[in-house]
């Protein structure tokens, strides 16, 4: 078990026998486990007779030359004690930002256009998740959020660090905690299952404040300012910065959602929190719950195709299947395809050449004897 103390701005972390880590708060913006990794930290060990509760690291000298290892689940606490005296530190002097208006955006990636192309100043959420796959029960509490990282975590090669994900996660559910009261809200989604889940979601998580909070439908204002229906998006993240600008300019002074239409879409999500569904769709203009094997067939197709441009079937590449896929639709989550092309090697659909761990590491053909579903 790992003891903590703060003498702010330092943090001090106790492991047995006699170990004390010290970190220093030097900025506003919440941590996670990557970070926490590349940053050095003090080391020291406590003298024979010595307490943790009166330790002050000022007072003694670091340890040198040696290497000391945190299990990963030690490093995410640490995390989350840091995150906490963040945020501690923000609310002490958030009215510095009270007229930065914010936008939020999911998945993490679509922030990036907004930060390069809105006009400053402004803030920027992006949310770390894909909300059209994995269970979404109760996933605005911790019991639901455990739920979800363990299927993601059992299921989903996100090719990154053990709790990466999770505390990615609660640092989004901590800036949207932190956003004051004065300031407008705009959140961007387009038409996909993940986007509109997660507009959901975040409009759930925003159901205590009275900011002001305009919704930006980047798949509808695309073809209203951009380009043809026939040239549309589905997803935030397809808007270049420039496009991101002037489809902001053109619609920041819209009317906010109305108390009736936020209260609409929290109740929506109170009826996804209660489903244990692990993928949805975006059809006919609505999000639904399909079964996980909903995109099977396809996947099987699809490998019959490249099969019958063989001389001999021979095993594919999977990122090379997963590539071949998207080329059908934007509505696939490579992930999931992924997930559900090892799921189909376990049931014997798949023959199997090499390691599964990621989709870039392993090979499949389809069984001589396989069936298409």
């Amino acid at each position: 078990m790992i003891k903590t103390k703060v003498i702010f701005p330092f943090i001090y972390f106790f492991v047995d026998p006699n170990i004390v880590f010290v970190f220093e708060i030097k900025t506003r913006n919440y941590t996670n486990v990557q970070d926490l990794q590349n940053l050095r930290w003090g080391t020291f060990e406590l003298n024979p007779g010595e307490s943790f509760d009166t330790f002050d690291h000022k007072e003694n000298k670091s340890v040198e030359g040696k290497s000391y290892f945190i299990n990963q689940d030690g490093v995410a606490m640490m995390v989350e004690e840091i995150n906490k005296q963040i945020q501690h530190n923000r609310q002490d002097d958030s009215v510095k930002e009270t007229k930065i208006p914010i936008h939020i955006v999911s998945p993490e990636f679509a922030a990036g256009s907004l930060k390069v192309g809105l006009e400053r100043p402004k803030k920027v959420i992006g949310f770390p998740d894909f909300f059209g796959i994995g269970p979404l029960w109760k996933l605005e509490e911790k019991i639901g959020q455990g739920f979800r990282n363990e299927w993601l975590y059992e299921n989903i090669n996100y090719e990154q660090e053990d709790h990466e994900y999770q505390t990615k996660f609660q640092n989004a559910l901590l800036e949207i905690e932190d956003v004051p009261t004065e300031v407008p809200i705009y959140i961007w989604c387009g038409n996909n299952a993940s986007e509109q889940t997660g507009i959901r979601f975040i409009l759930y998580l925003l159901r205590h404040k009275d900011n002001e909070v305009f919704l930006l439908n980047s798949t509808e204002l695309y073809e209203k300012y951009i380009t043809s229906e026939n040239q549309s998006i589905i997803h935030t993240g397809q808007l270049n910065p420039e496009d991101a600008r002037l489809l902001f300019e053109k619609n920041k002074n819209n009317k906010p959602l109305s108390n009736h239409e936020r209260k609409q879409f929290q109740a929506e999500w109170k009826v996804f929190s209660e489903t244990t569904e692990v993928l949805r769709v975006w059809e006919n203009g609505k999000i639904k719950g399909v079964p996980e094997d909903h995109f099977d067939p396809q996947i099987i197709w699809t490998i019959e195709r490249l099969h019958a441009n063989q001389e001999v079937k021979d095993f594919i590449k999977a990122g090379s299947l997963i590539s071949e896929i998207l080329t059908y639709g934007d509505e696939y989550d490579s992930y999931f395809l992924e997930y559900r092309i090892r799921t189909l090697i376990y049931n014997g659909v798949f023959e199997l050449k090499g390691i599964p761990k990621s989709m870039r590491h392993y090979s499949v053909r389809l069984r001589k004897n396989s069936i298409r579903g």
